[in-house]
């Protein structure tokens, strides 16, 4: 690899913003985008004004719903950021972002702390091995406590929390903060103003030294031998802290009033990873990139691509490696939200859209034609809710397919299939503003009347008593090859959603129809008895079998696979389940008593109460179904003061009185 790419590669960020909804990561972007010259504007998200929240349902809704990928240059370094959503229903978005980032801002709200979707957000990095540095936001407002988000941040997500800074003023007297590392105060009035640091700012700077010598060799050597640490092997220290995950550094602010975004832009330059410190780069090698997410546009569909590996230029050939379809790029973009700068060529650690790509889904490798290579895809949730949609003109169905076609397309945690009992089209996904958003999207694209059923959830179903020793002989002859298989099997409840293992001895059943009997009884899972719902929850074990010389093959036993475990299910035990929600409530404390009859009446578990400044957040686990319509419930309870959000809880046995 050449030095000179090398060297560029080191002045690359690729990170992301994390947090649960409401906690300022939009605000942070906009003010990162200000702070950088990006824009010449601050956007407000009241307003409808900002950069990264482009889309009209954004702008209507107050929160992000789309990842939205810009790139700023701050002291000599390119950052390519994503802020992604914070609410629930659409963490899909975070997951695929995940995937192709280096780092993560996590940011945090200073009053509540760690909320349900910050900590969710966070799982899912822990999941990649994205390095992060946390920024404790709304520092202005009242109530607001660094300390006690810190304690949230290490008792909630089970991590070490370094705090690097710490606040200048309280709630509406909050002017700035206090660099531990540089040994300077901040001060925003309102432009930044440094002054030294204070004796009290010294104590503060000698627990972060204790505190970093605790947890990294090196600074504990240097610690020990002249009772401090120098400048440069804090930084060092807090870097390789962050890189393996062990700590992570806490930085302070209130973004809203612009006050701790420069020193943050300057920790995700010190601290967070280049594409070299995370993976396998070279722009010499074969090209490799990841498609992490497809936008039809105005102009035309556009490919998000992390590359990997290898340089491409514009008119260049790449292979979908999944499906062996070659495509070729037309045109390469830099993002900045809606806002596209065409650039003849990307290398490895770049971020970029490419237009002229017109099949590859999310999750696709594309590489280069004669290097095939495939990276791990992003993993894509299981939809939990459906709605029934048609077009209210017959005339304009077929619109209304190829519309869907292209939702599926840009987002594939929507499903969209046909009920074979209703002929209806049903468009599946991860929640009900999911769906909402996803039928608006349409509407707006297309002009398409579309009608729209009630929401209805994904039910599962499961064994609870199985049975033993079921034979099941498949025989078809009807001239020619006929189908012979013979087998025995065991079915019985399971931890796991599917385990299957052989027990049979004496080569009774070949080894490759023993994998042909285990993929029948995956197609036999799609569907059970009680409603047509997929099986969850079951352990089959083949006790025996036997073969024809002729007539057996691995269709037969396949087919014999299936059939037998539908003929077990028939004649097992098995119960409906529904999905349930941790559902998080923050109500007034004057009206907590109907809030908590409104949730017992859903069915809803409290499982923690806790009084927090006049309001209590209530902990409760719900039947998702019940949920529907809750918000308008909630806003009506509450005089509008009330809030809620959820995150998914698994699945429980329903009640008798369900319909399945």
């Amino acid at each position: 690899m050449r030095t000179d790419l090398k060297t560029n590669l080191g002045t690359i960020r690729n990170l992301g913003i994390l947090a649960h909804v409401d906690a300022g990561k939009t605000t942070t972007t906009e003010r990162i985008l200000f702070a950088t010259g990006a824009t010449y504007k601050q956007g407000e998200v009241h307003d409808g004004t900002t950069v990264t929240d482009f889309d009209a349902q954004e702008r209507d809704r107050g929160i992000t719903i789309f990842a939205a990928a810009v790139s700023v240059t701050w002291a000599g370094h390119r950052l390519n950021i994503v802020d992604t959503p914070g609410h629930v229903d659409f963490a899909d978005e975070v997951e695929r972002s995940l995937r192709v980032l280096d780092g993560a801002v996590a940011v945090f709200d200073g009053v509540a702390g760690v909320e349900p979707q910050s900590e969710s957000v966070w799982r899912q990095a822990d999941r990649y091995g994205v390095p992060r540095i946390a920024f404790v936001n709304k520092l202005d407002r009242t109530g607001a406590d660094l300390d006690a988000a810190v304690a949230s941040i290490r008792d909630r997500l089970h991590v070490t929390p370094l705090v690097v800074q710490r606040p200048i003023g309280r709630e509406d007297g909050f002017a700035g903060v206090v660099d531990l590392v540089g040994m300077r105060r901040l001060t925003w009035e309102p432009a930044l103003r440094e002054s030294p640091a204070t004796d009290a700012d010294e104590n503060a700077r000698r627990e972060l030294e204790e505190r970093v010598a605790e947890l990294h060799t090196g600074a504990l050597e240097e610690f020990v031998g002249t009772g401090r640490l120098t400048d440069a092997t804090l930084r060092a220290a807090l870097r390789e802290l962050t890189l393996d995950g062990s700590a992570v550094v806490v930085l302070c602010g209130s973004a809203y009033r612009d006050k701790g975004i420069e020193p943050l832009l300057d920790a995700v330059v010190a601290y967070l990873p280049s594409p070299l410190d995370v993976a396998r780069v070279d722009p010499d090698a074969p090209f490799a990139a990841l498609v992490f997410k497809v936008h039809a546009a105005a102009t035309g569909r556009l490919t998000f691509l992390r590359v990997y590996s290898g340089t491409i230029g514009k008119g260049a050939a790449v292979l979908d490696a999944g499906t062996r379809r070659t495509e070729r790029v037309g045109r390469i973009l830099h993002v900045q939200a809606d806002r596209h700068t065409e650039v003849d060529r990307a290398s490895a650690g770049d971020i970029v859209a490419v237009v002229g790509v017109k099949h590859a889904r999310v999750g696709a490798t594309l590489c280069a034609p004669d290097a095939p290579v495939v990276l791990e895809p992003p993993t894509t949730a299981m939809p939990v809710v459906s709605v029934a949609v048609e077009a209210r003109v017959r005339a304009d169905t077929d619109r209304l397919a190829t519309a869907l076609a292209r939702l599926v397309d840009e987002d594939p945690s929507l499903v969209v299939r046909s009920d074979p009992e209703t002929g209806q089209t049903v468009l599946s996904g991860l929640g009900e503003l999911h769906l909402e958003v996803a039928v608006e999207k349409i509407r707006q694209g297309t002009g398409l009347s579309v009608n729209v059923g009630r929401p209805q959830v994904a039910y599962r179903e499961t064994v609870v008593r199985g049975v033993t020793g079921l034979l099941y002989r498949h025989v078809k002859q009807e001239g020619g090859a006929g189908q012979y298989a013979h087998v025995v099997i065991d079915v019985e409840p399971s931890e796991d959603e599917f385990a299957f293992r052989s027990t049979v001895v004496g080569g009774r059943v070949p080894k490759e129809y023993v994998r042909a009997v285990e993929a029948g009884l995956r197609d036999a899972l799609t569907q059970g008895p009680l409603g047509g719902h997929p099986v969850t929850g079951v352990r089959v074990t083949l006790t025996d079998g036997a073969t024809h010389p002729k007539d057996s093959s691995e269709l037969a036993f396949r087919t014999a696979g299936r059939l037998a475990l539908q003929q077990a299910f028939r004649q097992a035990e098995l119960a409906l389940l529904e999905p349930v929600v941790e559902a998080t409530v923050t109500v007034p404390d004057d009206v907590v008593g109907g809030v908590l009859g409104d949730l017992a009446a859903r069915r809803g578990r409290v499982t923690a109460s806790n009084a927090r400044g006049g309001t209590v957040v209530l902990t409760a686990t719900v039947p998702l179904a019940e949920l529907f319509g809750y918000a308008t419930r909630l806003r009506s309870r509450t005089q509008g003061r009330g809030t809620f959000t959820t995150r998914p809880a698994g699945y429980a046995p329903a009640p008798a009185s369900v319909p399945a």
